[in-house]
């Protein structure tokens, strides 16, 4: 159907008037009634009824504009993701892992904006596998992707192969994330079999999300007991409300620590620290332009 007649109905529904909305259109009267009636034929209903004082919806008729609309509010949404209505200012996506540091990094970069300026930013928090399709179909500028240093070999060619170009951005060990009521947060060294009665907070589409086994990994045990959340503010208030929950994570900013009353450990496991096993990476990547 063509969303021309669509807006033709629309308009003169809104004005109750075939001549008011043909001038609203820069149209001949004519013309639009003879729009309207094709759009009516091919309905098979009439939209409008003729009365004395104008034009009115008939009882299908209103049904059908009200669908109208919907249809055109998102069409000009989906013009607007292409078509900003700024001019000059920031046009900027990014499609990242949940991590605190990198949002808390990315809240500073708004803030450093000009807010005289037009604004159009993006940003998605995902798995890395999202991500590396964020930035190949182009629908996102940046990308950051996560992962463990024996999977380098995989990213690395999997992003050559999409024409993508990779830059190491930095690479830490994982800490374990826990209220500073939790049982072990005042223990010295923790044990991975120290964790075992308790709640491990996971992240559902992450890879602990697809229940890999941590023990070939060097990690941990695997949890008898476990929460998949997809956002970071689940996770924060289990482990902020619930002092027997934990979390494996990336270094997290000291001022998300102190506000919501956490703590950073590390664990070991037959004194061995693992949580240097884990071995995260962080890359940024980009589309190669050539």
């Amino acid at each position: 159907m063509n969303t021309v007649l669509l807006q033709y109905a629309v308009e003169v529904e809104k004005t109750g008037s075939i001549t008011k909305a043909a001038a609203n259109l820069y149209m001949d009267q004519p013309n639009l009634s003879k729009a309207i009636k094709t759009l009516e034929e091919s309905l098979g209903a009439p939209i409008f009824r003729r009365t004395s004082k104008g034009v009115v919806p008939t009882a299908r008729g209103r049904i059908f504009l009200e669908h109208a609309r919907n249809v055109l509010d998102q069409i000009e949404k989906m013009e607007h993701l292409y078509k900003p209505d700024q001019v000059g200012g920031v046009e900027f996506s990014l499609s990242m892992p949940r991590a605190s540091y990198l949002s808390l990094a990315f809240s500073k970069f708004i803030r450093s904006l000009d807010k005289e300026e037009g604004m159009n930013v993006w940003l998605r928090e995902t798995n890395s596998a999202d991500t590396l399709k964020d930035v190949e179909t182009g629908e996102y500028n940046l990308g950051i992707i996560r992962y463990q240093s024996s999977s380098e070999g995989y990213y690395a060619q999997t992003a050559a192969a999409k024409g993508l170009l990779l830059e190491l951005v930095s690479e830490y060990s994982l800490r374990l994330l826990m209220s500073k009521d939790h049982p072990l947060a005042g223990k010295k060294e923790i044990m991975a079999e120290d964790l075992l009665p308790y709640i491990e907070i996971a992240h559902g589409d992450g890879p602990s999300g697809r229940r890999e086994n941590y023990e070939k990994k060097g990690r941990a045990p695997e949890s008898p007991k476990r929460v998949y959340v997809f956002e970071r503010g689940s996770q924060f208030d289990l482990l902020e409300e619930d002092p027997h929950t934990y979390m494996w994570v990336s270094p997290m900013p000291k001022e998300l620590l102190t506000r919501y009353g956490l703590v950073e450990r590390q664990s070991k496991k037959k004194g061995r620290d693992i949580s240097g096993c884990a071995d995260l990476q962080e890359r940024v990547f980009f589309y190669d332009l050539g």
